[in-house]
């Protein structure tokens, strides 16, 4: 079948479009970074409106770069990190900039509910400042005009999505992440009254299914992106779960991690389990759950470390494969907490090296960097074998880090599991690709798409002394994480 299908993947800082022909290829990518802000502790936003135009500069070049026939792309779809919170007005304007899934100025109204067992059931999460009740709670109490402006609470794929075709509207896996009811998979407005948010309900968009079509490209946005007019839009999914099709891991049972920003750890289930440590949300089809055990202690550590201690490119840019070569060449790390922002374990742990020593080389700080990242990554999967038989089949692997086979092998190492990376250079764009290929037919489903698209290109598996190494620094990791839980900063505090 001929032609070809565009994948959006709408990151925290960094935008990315994809072109791909209908058996999963890559034709051509381009990105587009958008500025991140900080105006205050604890608040990570971005610009809406440049948040756009960024993701329409990266589709123009990526068509350029394609050089194909617009009007052969078949569909479009979108996905982006999930979370945070994108207001609109009755204009379709944005109300205020962007509130990102990084921001913890929610957390004290997270924690009221942490605890609380009914809504972790009905939910399927116990809350975390990144969730939008969290922070509407939040903008009610410091920023009531923003509330009184807006008529629809978005996430970033909807305001992408929105830009593309004019249409309002979400789907299940990122509606999850605010007030629905695990089982019916539509919004709860029971949920909405424990949190207070009751009078919100208005600003709750139609919840559409990932991969129907919710809209077409308008003559506005054709303009400014290079599609043709009338381009068929799915609503899309959240960046995890676009993730999971995009790199295989669509069937129950199977393991996936994402080495990004997040720590990223799921598995889908054709039965919603519940637990603190994870979240429980609606997969891509009807009546399956994806449980994700995340925490912004993510790859995002990395780039972190070089910016402040290099290596860097002759222009001035972060090295990263030099960074990972460096550290991998060195054999004394100290202990590293990879809780830059945010940790599993609450407000009293940040991130933090211990055992640095006068003999600790630039390398050797850069390890305990990798190593704490992927010993977060531990936590978390061991957390979902809990409930889950998550080392029973080879686990798949995608994000940034994943380019990087020393690091992919290091988490094989350290989790005592397989590890498989596949051809989708980009994971969460592909997904989003095999979504629109959904909705325009050019797959008979999910399994379809998958079966024809993905492919294996690398596998790792566990080195016994390594993971013997790497079992005691896990084990010296987690009594520092237990010395540091009760602590807060001054700036926390």
């Amino acid at each position: 079948m001929t032609g070809y299908l565009l994948g959006i993947d709408a990151g925290q800082t960094v935008t990315k479009a994809a072109l791909f022909d209908t058996n999963g290829h890559e034709i051509a990518v381009a990105s587009a970074e958008t500025r991140t802000t900080s105006p205050a502790p604890r608040w990570q936003e971005r610009d809406m409106n440049e948040a756009w135009t960024q993701t329409a500069e990266a589709i123009r070049r990526c068509l350029d770069n394609a050089a194909v026939d617009t009007t052969s792309v078949r569909g479009v779809g979108v996905c982006a990190h999930g979370d945070g919170l994108y207001l609109v007005d009755a204009d379709l304007r944005p109300v205020r900039p962007a509130i990102l899934a990084t921001d913890s100025r929610a957390q004290r109204y997270a924690d009221r509910y942490r605890h609380d067992d009914a809504l972790l059931r009905l939910t399927g999460q116990a809350p975390a400042p990144y969730n939008p009740a969290p922070m509407l709670a939040w903008l009610r109490d410091h920023e009531p005009q923003a509330l009184r402006r807006a008529r629809w609470t978005l996430f970033c794929k909807d305001w992408i999505r929105l830009r593309l075709t004019g249409e309002v509207a979400t789907d299940p896996s990122d509606a999850s992440a605010f007030c629905t009811d695990l089982h019916t998979q539509t919004w709860s407005r029971h949920a909405l009254r424990v949190f207070g948010l009751s009078d919100m309900e208005p600003l709750l968009p139609v919840i559409a299914p990932s991969a129907a079509q919710v809209g077409a490209v308008t003559p506005a946005a054709a303009q400014q992106t290079g599609l043709a007019a009338g381009t068929p839009v799915v609503t899309g999914a959240h960046d995890v779960d676009a993730a999971a099709l995009g790199i295989g891991a669509a069937e129950a049972g199977t393991l996936s991690m994402v080495l990004g920003t997040f720590s990223i750890n799921q598995v889908v289930a054709d039965t919603p389990v519940t637990d603190p440590r994870w979240q429980a949300r609606p997969f891509l089809r009807p009546a399956q759950w994806l449980h994700m055990s995340t925490s912004p202690s993510g790859a995002s550590n990395l780039e972190w470390a070089v910016r402040q201690w290099g290596p860097l490119d002759a222009d001035g840019a972060p090295a990263y494969e030099s960074a990972i070569a460096e550290a991998v060449a060195a054999r004394h790390s100290p202990t590293y907490l990879p809780f830059l922002y945010g940790a599993p374990y609450g407000v009293g742990v940040s991130a933090a090296f211990t055992g640095v020593r006068g003999w600790h080389t630039r390398g050797d700080l850069l390890r305990g960097v990798l190593e704490g990242v992927v010993f977060n990554h531990r936590w978390h999967v061991d957390a979902l074998a809990d409930s889950f038989d998550v080392r029973s089949r080879p686990a798949r692997v995608c994000g940034g880090g994943a380019r990087s086979a020393a690091w992919t092998q290091m988490l094989a190492d350290a989790l005592d599991t397989s590890i498989e990376v596949t051809d989708a250079a980009e994971a969460g764009a592909r997904g989003a690709a095999l979504l629109a290929g959904v909705g325009a037919g050019v797959f008979g489903g999910l399994d379809d798409a998958v079966a024809r698209s993905v492919r294996v290109i690398r596998s790792h598996t566990p080195n016994p002394d390594e993971t013997a190494r790497l079992e005691a620094g896990y084990a010296r990791y987690r009594r520092v994480v237990d010395a540091l839980a009760d602590l807060e900063t001054e700036e926390d505090s």
